[in-house]
């Protein structure tokens, strides 16, 4: 039996790693994350997860714990953010190359200088290149189902790397939303408990001495590169496959993207995370005040990046405008360039726009998106790009302009 119930985003990811019966949780505290592992570690304590749980006494001590538990074959699960992220990065590299299924939850917070807690996606746009899969939520509810399809995933002897579920920090991991809670029983059904598979996984057994992570020379790296990259495009159908059978069994379903609106839309809005809820209820509001035809991507998945489903919803537009709460100094947008990269082979393209905002946890107000179909709007009647970078909330007395 299913229950509602009121939750906020962490409780949400820490109930999903819960339904999903982890058998290894390790982590260091960091805001926004730190309840995540807390409500896991109670559940740990009274014997509602049948787990270890490993605190560890910094985030490198944290992946390095999980990456050993993965290689001997259990289901792992992490959390962190920003800093603590970043504190992770060399391990993260080893977890993807050594091609382990582990999962983290990742409460999008920006990184140092300046210090600040708040959200913004600049954390895991760093880790964009490790080799992790990266999904971006956008409700409780999306992240509770997230956590229990990304073990599947990660574990699907066609992918067999590690995942990231990213949820904008305090946004999302500190609001409570009512969420549909599926019953164990179900969730067995749909991930039943995990089982290594010796042809597929190479485990670590004190029984079989083996080295494992060691030097590698020039003649075989590209190699172990290419799989990876194999494994993250063969990753995408087994997105759509978990996903059509998660449907099937709970009633939900998120894809690779979600187009919103978007059959007749000449103006096209792409973005990541909780904006996207915004974003839809503005567009709704200009076609019915205004009469422009626009629509919305979400675009769920970062990491595979989903090329051809970007193509098949935005190539008939005039204008697609890419949001992003993360900056790539020197070019524009980490989101925008891999969209515009989509997009570049294309016979008729959209015109493509670059918006910065929310950053360090400023709020994407409705305002905030309005401005950006405006902008979209004069460049689909002219022709014309004004702004190469268009940073959207700006104070720019701040900044000197």
């Amino acid at each position: 039996m299913h229950k509602l119930k009121l939750m906020s985003g962490n409780k949400a990811v820490a109930e999903g790693v819960k339904l999903s019966e982890v058998n290894v949780v390790s982590a260091y505290p960091i805001t926004p994350q730190t309840s995540i592992v807390e409500y896991l570690s109670e559940s740990i304590a009274n014997s509602e997860l049948n787990a270890e749980f490993v605190q560890a006494e910094s985030e490198f001590g944290a992946m390095s714990a999980c990456i050993g538990a993965s290689s001997v074959g259990a289901r792992v699960f992490t959390a962190t953010c920003s800093q603590g992220l970043a504190l992770m990065h060399e391990l993260n590299y080893v977890a993807a190359g050594l091609r382990l299924p582990i999962v983290m939850a990742v409460t999008n917070r920006q990184l140092s200088q300046p210090l600040g807690m708040w959200c913004d996606h600049s954390d895991a746009m760093g880790e964009r290149d490790s080799g992790w899969l990266q999904i971006y939520v956008e409700s409780c509810q999306e992240a509770l189902d997230t956590v229990i399809q990304a073990f599947k995933i990660a574990e699907s002897k066609e992918v067999l790397l590690p995942v990231m579920v990213c949820l904008d920090g305090f946004i999302l991991s500190h609001t409570s939303e009512a969420v549909e809670v599926p019953d164990r029983e179900t969730v067995r059904e749909f991930l039943p408990p995990y089982k290594p598979d010796a042809d597929y996984n190479t485990l670590m057994d004190i029984n079989k001495p083996a080295a494992a992570g060691g030097g590698c020379p020039p003649a075989y790296t590209m190699e172990f590169d290419y799989k990876k990259f194999e494994a993250q495009e063969k990753a995408k159908e087994v997105i759509r496959k978990v996903d059509e059978e998660f449907a099937e069994k709970f009633g939900r379903q998120y894809g690779l993207v979600e187009a919103y609106r978007c059959d007749d839309a000449e103006i096209i809005l792409a973005a990541m995370g909780t904006m996207v809820s915004t974003a839809r209820e503005v567009a709704d509001r200009v076609r019915r005040e205004r009469g422009w035809r626009v629509g919305i991507i979400k675009i769920r998945s970062y990491r595979p990046f989903p090329r051809e489903d970007v193509l098949n919803v935005a190539s008939e537009s005039k204008v697609l405008a890419v949001m992003s709460r993360a900056i790539s100094y020197g070019i524009g947008a980490p989101v925008y360039s891999d969209v515009a990269a989509a997009l570049c082979n294309t016979p008729q393209k959209p015109t493509l726009l670059n918006f910065i905002t929310g950053m360090g946890g400023r709020d994407v107000t409705p305002k905030d998106i309005m401005t950006v179909f405006e902008k979209a709007k004069k460049t689909a009647d002219t022709g014309k790009v004004e702004t190469e970078i268009d940073w959207i909330g700006l104070n720019k007395t701040l900044v000197g302009g």
